[in-house]
């Protein structure tokens, strides 16, 4: 992990002497250690690793490349630190430094300049945009356990189960079998629900006819997989069944797109174009997709405004939907990493229209 921050030091202006890390994503990013509080200071040869006794012990044994230092009076412990070593100019992390914490750190921190801008926030993203093999193992590993909760829950739906019930099931389903935790809040999103893209599962009740969409990921090292995939309940209707295959069409153009050097919102106008020249016009109303790992939305998004240029290791959502409010809704969602020449799914799951 120490490597990472050698990496984002590189990228650092040199008027900037160090920074400082504190959210807790980009934290474990850095160190690899999971825990809900600490402070990374990296200076362009040394880094500390500032914890609270609750994870000093485990700190301690898990960190290399880090001195780690008890929390104790953590303004003052700073000022110590940021002195004896001098580092002048501190950059924070501008996207998730509060106001409140931005001037604390101001007055307790006399004859530190810290700029007020999101510039370590943006290489920190991009540096997060392109996973190693390691991370996107982890991913993989995720989603072959989400794949499992998937077929599991195909043989157990019957007409009656609601949709809370069936989001519960699964997620303890998952758990059971290796997700550390649910990736996200899991949408279970039956009938004239499913026309909602993030729907909360309720107490609506599966019944005969419509789709069902199931959008939910597991974890795995912290790193999160996603996947939708609508599913029918009995009978669908020819328009239900048009709105689908035009779903996968859009969907399977996008993938093949997917390769080092597209553009983004390339990606997301192959699929669009191919929903706006059908019926279904106008009924796709979401980015097509997003990255993911630490977060289940990382940057960057196949969106119709993200000009990012695609390159190898990054992973990213496939997801078109066509939705008819107050109707129904189709979504279906592969996850891919971006390889040297083109992308690898990292889904092996159907997409065939599945009738339970």
């Amino acid at each position: 992990m120490a490597q990472r921050l050698d990496k984002l030091m590189k990228q650092v202006p040199g008027e900037v002497d160090g920074v400082m890390i504190r959210s807790d994503l980009n934290r474990r990013y850095y160190t690899g250690f999971p825990s809900s509080a600490g402070t990374i200071i990296a200076a362009r040869e040394k880094r500390w690793f500032i914890i609270d006794s609750r994870y000093i012990e485990a700190a301690q044994s898990a960190l290399t490349g880090f001195e780690v230092i008890l929390q104790d009076k953590l303004c003052e412990q700073l000022a110590d630190l940021l002195k004896t070593n001098g580092i002048k100019t501190l950059w924070l992390e501008g996207d998730t430094t509060t106001l409140a914490s931005y001037k604390l750190f101001g007055d307790m921190l006399p004859g530190v300049n810290i700029p007020a801008d999101s510039g370590l926030s943006a290489l920190i993203s991009q540096q997060r945009a392109v996973k190693s093999p390691d991370e996107i193992a982890s991913i993989a590993a995720a989603q072959e356990i989400a794949e499992k909760t998937f077929d599991y829950i195909l043989g157990k739906l019957s007409p009656g189960m609601t949709e809370a019930q069936i989001a519960l099931d699964m997620e303890m389903y998952s758990r059971k079998n290796g997700s550390e935790e649910a990736a996200f809040s899991f949408i279970i999103a039956s009938g004239p629900n499913s026309s909602m893209p993030h729907a909360v599962p309720g107490g609506r009740k599966i019944g005969e006819g419509g789709f069902i969409i199931f959008d939910f990921g597991c974890t795995v090292n912290g790193y999160r997989s996603d996947m939708t995939r609508t599913v029918a309940v009995g009978g669908v209707t020819a328009k239900q069944r048009e709105a689908y295959e035009i779903v996968l069409e859009a969907q399977l153009a996008a993938l093949d797109a997917v390769k080092p050097g597209a553009v983004c919102k390339d990606i997301d106008k192959t699929a669009r174009d191919i929903i706006d020249a059908s019926p279904f016009r106008g009924c796709f109303g979401h980015g097509l997709g997003h990255s993911l790992g630490l977060a289940i939305h990382e940057e960057p998004r196949f969106s119709k405004r993200d000009e990012t240029v695609l390159a190898p290791g990054m992973v990213l959502s496939v997801e078109p939907g066509v939705y008819l409010p107050g109707g129904f809704g189709v979504r279906i969602e592969d996850v891919v990493a971006v390889t040297e020449t083109g992308c690898r799914n990292l889904m092996k799951c159907g997409k065939e229209l599945v009738s339970v």
